[in-house]
């Protein structure tokens, strides 16, 4: 029997592609409660249980682990410190980093066998990354972790992760993708969804909702052709900022993407045009919730809310951009099955 625990869980991605591969996954915590609703109703069986990481022991973690043979511990803390994306200031500064630190923390209590995380690239260069890998080593874990490109694995985005793994005495390495794969575009993904307008909601899927426009976004998005700039406006559409030097370089937001590519990085803001390449390719709006969700590799019928709710762009949106893809927790549970030879329990 073997077991495992996913820290930070979220709407549950992680859990959902390890359980999918056979792998249970007996509780999940983390500090938002609006994550739990997707979490348990999507991964019935599992826990969700609201806590902060930092307040965890090792004792608390084991009671979980109790009777399993081979324990994992997933710990994929929030990105955001470390992300690209982060604006005036610098990761090293932003306490959440300190999140790591507790995972680390929480390895050392619990020793379990084997450890994954998933973050992004840029984690390597900061100095907690680094303790953190020299702490599992003097545990004696081997520890390998590579830059995986998403869209090598079949997840309709051009994202790039850091993958984690580390076995207590084993190596474990992550598959490498299947030489005969081809990236999956966005069209592939969500052509089949029904057609919506701006600030729609479909009536048969709540989440397959989409932000309204102003008539200004309006006109904006209509001027725009997938894969283009919004340097190809009229000037009267540019907005003031796109007008400075500091603005010109940032030629992706207000942008459409391809049928026939992958889509950008998902983000926590996808729903907005405005906030990156997330105008649909055809259709004059942004993507919907869903569409974000299923660019995400969740299945299309994946609940993040009860039926009664209307979702909330905002909650919803950070649940699913903070998601560890579900195509990508299937490959860390395979490498995990084979590094141990492993069946399905």
């Amino acid at each position: 029997m073997y077991a495992a625990i996913d820290l930070f869980c979220g709407a549950g991605g992680l859990t959902f592609g390890m359980r999918s591969q056979g792998i249970p996954v007996r509780v999940g915590f983390d500090s938002d409660p609006a994550c739990q609703y997707a979490y348990e109703t999507n991964n019935p069986g599992s826990k969700f249980i609201e806590a902060d990481v930092a307040k965890l022991s090792g004792a608390a973690l084991n009671e979980y682990f109790s009777d399993a043979a081979l324990r994992i511990l997933a710990g994929c803390a929030p990105c955001q410190p470390f992300s690209l994306y982060t604006q005036g200031k610098e990761a090293h500064e932003d306490e959440r980093w300190g999140l790591l630190g507790e995972f680390n923390r929480l390895v050392r209590e619990v020793r379990p066998d084997v450890v994954t995380m998933e973050n992004v690239p840029r984690l390597v260069k900061e100095e907690v990354f680094k303790r953190f890998v020299r702490s599992l080593r003097r545990m004696k874990y081997k520890v390998n972790w590579q830059e995986v490109d998403c869209a090598a694995y079949g997840i309709p985005q051009k994202r790039r992760r850091l993958v984690l793994l580390a076995g207590l005495g084993k190596s474990i390495n992550l598959l490498p993708p299947p030489s005969s794969a081809k990236n999956r575009t966005v069209e592939q993904a969500i052509g089949h969804l029904p057609p919506l307008g701006a600030g729609e909601l479909h009536d048969s899927d709540h989440l397959h909702r989409t932000q309204g426009l102003s008539a200004l976004n309006l006109a904006r998005i209509r001027a725009s052709r997938p894969g283009g700039s919004w340097r190809e406006w009229d000037e009267d559409l540019q907005a003031d900022c796109h007008q400075k030097e500091s603005g010109r370089s940032y030629g992706s937001v207000y942008g459409r993407m391809e049928w026939n590519k992958p889509s950008p990085t998902i983000t926590t803001q996808f729903y907005g045009f405005g906030n990156g390449r997330f105008g649909h390719p055809e259709q004059d709006r942004g993507i919907s919730l869903r569409e974000g969700a299923i660019l995400q590799t969740f299945p299309d019928d994946y609940v993040f809310h009860s039926l009664d709710a209307v979702p909330n762009f905002v909650t919803t949106g950070r649940l699913i951009g903070n998601a560890v893809p579900v195509a990508l927790a299937r490959v860390i549970a395979k490498s995990i099955l084979s590094a141990y030879e492993l069946e399905e329990p």
